[in-house]
């Protein structure tokens, strides 16, 4: 859920520090959500890789809408919540991974009072 907290965390006051100990690549999302104002940094971690992230939470402001692609089914499902907390129309890309996971959760979404809508591809 590291990718869904990231979100929360750009929206909440204050600053939070993600370190990932397991998967090098599982900060994809981090520029995909800088796409959308989200204020995060790498810091190189023990050994000097960057598996840690400093996320500057934008205190209740809103992200901006953007087009982004998610690389996985977690960064995928995060960036269709950055996508619900944002001003603006937000585009994601990359959706077979979500769909691979998370079984019809566009209709879900809609049913709670989201604004969404599946394009198809070109």
């Amino acid at each position: 859920m590291q990718p869904q907290l990231c979100v929360m965390m750009a929206l909440a006051h204050g600053q939070a520090t993600v370190r990932e100990t397991v998967f090098e690549s599982r900060f994809s999302h981090i520029a995909e959500l800088a796409k959308m104002g989200c204020d995060a940094s790498f810091t190189p971690g023990p050994g000097g890789d960057l598996r840690e992230v400093v996320i500057r939470g934008s205190g209740g402001a809103p992200l901006t809408g953007a087009d982004v692609r998610g690389s996985d089914l977690r960064a995928s499902a995060a960036l269709v919540l950055a996508g619900l907390a944002a001003e603006g129309v937000t585009r994601v890309e990359g959706l077979r991974h979500l769909d691979r996971g998370y079984e019809g959760l566009d209709d879900k979404l809609i049913g709670l009072g989201a604004v969404i809508r599946r394009h198809p591809r070109p």
